[in-house]
């Protein structure tokens, strides 16, 4: 059940105590793919997710500005400050526990947000009356992570299959062309790139022309069954501050 379209008479007869938070990132993706790909790819997992499961899942709205300053050179991108960022999900996962929803799930699309995904979904599961865990789509997929770009073929393929219409068919060869194979200016181990212009003409990287409808089907497939496996497991864990806060 998602929450922006539901009434607040038909949640309080819900009975469930898991819900999804879906967060992204607005910022650029190439030529080809829109600012919005971190969340409607997030939005689109969790949403399958919730039709999946067993049991009623409450789905919260995206957040869908994240930690994203690494683009800011690209027209249109827009960024929070990690610590920021963090207070506002801490935030709304307290909202959704008030409500009972204290099993949080915080399905992620933007890499830039793991690192503070991480430290927030702790520092809520030790301290708030909640339990939360961060789940970042693209970690899901077997063998495919490998591939993972910016505005690549995986974010794409997701893209062809749940948002086909957000895609510019007609720009891929742009795209791939005028992108990067790697992520970064690399000296040994040692990126010497804080921002994504110093390496990538356009914003990609990877080749967005090696994903398809039908792998991004598949990808969905991956994430949404590792998704319900991780709700089935959340549910059993007990919320409230850890012992010595």
């Amino acid at each position: 059940m998602h929450l922006a379209t539901e009434t607040w008479t038909d949640l309080d007869a819900v009975e469930t105590d898991v819900a999804l938070l879906p967060v992204g990132s607005t910022e650029q993706h190439g030529p080809h793919a829109p600012l919005g790909t971190d969340t409607l790819n997030a939005e689109a997992v969790a949403e399958a997710a919730a039709e999946k499961y067993a049991d009623p899942v409450v789905v919260a709205p995206a957040i869908p500005v994240g930690v994203a300053e690494e683009h800011r050179r690209f027209t249109g991108t827009l960024w929070t400050a990690e610590d920021t960022f963090r207070a506002y999900v801490r935030d709304v996962v307290a909202s959704l526990a008030s409500h009972g929803w204290d099993h949080v799930v915080v399905v992620n699309g933007h890499g830039g947000n793991i690192a503070a995904l991480g430290e927030v979904t702790a520092r809520i599961t030790r301290r708030d009356e909640a339990f939360a865990v961060p789940f970042t789509w693209f970690d899901e997929v077997g063998e495919h992570s490998s591939d993972m770009g910016h505005g690549g073929p995986l974010e794409t393929s997701l893209l062809r299959h749940a948002n086909p219409e957000t895609v510019h068919e007609d720009r891929l060869d742009d795209a791939a062309e005028n992108g990067s194979d790697r992520w970064g200016d690399w000296q040994g181990r040692v990126n010497l790139a804080v921002d994504s212009h110093e390496f990538t003409e356009n914003g990609v990287v990877g080749d967005p022309r090696d994903g398809s409808a039908e792998r991004g089907e598949e990808l969905m497939e991956r994430a949404t069954d590792a998704l319900v496996e991780l709700l089935d497991v959340i549910r059993e864990r007990e919320t409230g501050p850890r012992d010595g806060y």
